[in-house]
């Protein structure tokens, strides 16, 4: 499966997104970042908030100088809603206008792949309450009319990411519209986007990541890998708790610590000759400068952990 295959981190793995950056005095610091995905093993990072790393003019000096590829960037809109989508596209082309900086590296024959949009939806305030419950209780979803809105919402993101020469893949994220495996079937339905294979948030909305490679081979376009306990996002339904929740109980954890599949996962993008870009996360929210130390040394293990099964 190696061939073609390129692993990468992503800065929420150390912490470091859009709730902590800026808010969190122990979020290290982006250079740092960039030295210990390289250091661990890594061939490319997501891009995280804008301006994290580091300046976009400057990022794509700093990855070649550490041999990482930029894998994509991850962006919540609000496609139901046209006229804050209108507002919010500005943050895509931020995104794009960053990829844009940032010079393929190392290029030529073998090179990795662009970097991809990594979009998903912005959810709501009753969904960020009551994440984990859309597979169970539908009601909780978007309506017929709301799917249209949706559609066409998701198409303008996706046509804007094409023009600019991207192509773009939809991420599936706990306490939004798209969590259950039904909503996942549901965008697969109304649009052609490709579909990022993000293991832990298919895992937690109560999918079956390797059931959904199967079913959809020729729309995966990206991998986001992340294990996931399951009875920890078990217990926080049971609590009636918050999507911030998953992140301060740990749903995610190492790479064959929970109950991800990850051999059956690997085995199938094997089976269906999977190439691009794999991106290793681990969402934490670590609250000391202990634990976003730990947060590092995880990834480490993650990194052996794929390269023990030849990744």
């Amino acid at each position: 499966m190696a061939a073609g295959v390129f692993v990468a981190n992503a800065p929420v793995s150390y912490g470091a997104f859009e709730v902590t950056v800026g808010h969190d005095p122990n979020v290290p610091a982006g250079l740092s970042v960039l030295d210990q995905v390289a250091a661990a093993g890594y061939a490319g990072i997501d891009l995280g908030p804008v301006g994290y790393l580091a300046e976009p003019a400057r990022l794509g000096e700093l990855l070649a100088e550490r041999g990482l590829g930029l894998a994509g960037g991850y962006l919540e809109l609000p496609y139901t809603d046209h006229d804050a989508l209108r507002a919010a596209l500005a943050d895509l082309d931020a995104l794009l206008d960053a990829f844009d900086a940032v010079a393929p590296f190392p290029g030529g024959a073998g090179a990795p792949p662009r970097p991809r949009p990594t979009l998903a939806d912005s959810g709501s305030p009753a969904r960020r309450a009551s994440p984990g419950r859309s597979q169970a209780d539908r009601s909780q979803g978007l309506d017929a009319g709301q799917w249209r809105l949706f559609a066409a919402g998701l198409g303008q993101a996706v046509a804007r990411c094409r023009n600019r020469g991207y192509e773009p893949t939809f991420h599936p994220e706990t306490g939004t519209y798209v969590e259950a495996p039904w909503e996942i079937e549901r965008v697969l339905e109304v649009s052609d986007i490709g579909l990022c294979l993000e293991t832990g948030h298919m895992l937690l909305g109560g999918g079956d990541p390797v059931a959904m490679l199967r079913s959809a081979p020729d729309r995966i376009n990206h991998v986001h890998l992340k294990d996931a306990r399951l009875d920890v996002m078990g217990q926080i339904v049971a609590d009636d708790g918050p999507v911030t929740q998953i992140w301060e109980r740990e749903a995610f954890c190492e790479l064959g610590n929970g109950d991800l599949d990850a051999g059956g996962v690997l085995a199938g993008l094997a089976e269906i000759g999977f190439s691009g870009w794999l991106v290793v996360e681990q969402d934490s929210f670590p609250r000391t400068a202990e634990r976003f130390a730990r947060a590092a040394a995880d990834q480490v293990a993650n990194r052996a952990f794929l390269a023990e099964r030849g990744l």
